[in-house]
C-alpha cells in the first residue's frame, strides 16, 4: 500500500510538471503577462506623445499663427514693423534708488 502511494504521488508530480514549468505552463504565462501589461504601459505613453506631435503637425500646417509663435519664442524673430525691447533680469529685480 506504502508504494502505491508513493508511485501515485509521484504521478502526479510528474503530471504538474509541465503544467508549472512546461513551455505553456503557468509560470511562463504569468511572467507573459507581466511583460504585456509593460508593454501596455509603455504603449499608452507613446500613444500620448503621439497624439501631441499629430496636433502639432496639423497646427504647424493648419495655419501660420504656429509658425509665428515658434519663429518668435524659438529663433528670437520679430516683425518688420515691431520694435524689439529686452530688459536684463538683473535690472528688473534690483529696487529704485
Amino acid at each position: 500500500m506504502r508504494w502505491l502511494t508513493v508511485g501515485l504521488l509521484a504521478l502526479i508530480g510528474i503530471l504538474q510538471y509541465p503544467l508549472w514549468l512546461g513551455k505553456g505552463g503557468w509560470l511562463r504565462v504569468w511572467e507573459y503577462d507581466r511583460q504585456l501589461q509593460q508593454q501596455k504601459e509603455v504603449t499608452r505613453a507613446l500613444e500620448i506623445r503621439n497624439a501631441g506631435l499629430d496636433a502639432e503637425v496639423r497646427d504647424l500646417k493648419q495655419g501660420y499663427e504656429a509658425i509665428e509663435e515658434r519663429a518668435r519664442f524659438e529663433l528670437g524673430m520679430v516683425r518688420q514693423d515691431e520694435s524689439f525691447v529686452q530688459i536684463p533680469e538683473n535690472f528688473a529685480a534690483k529696487p529704485a534708488k
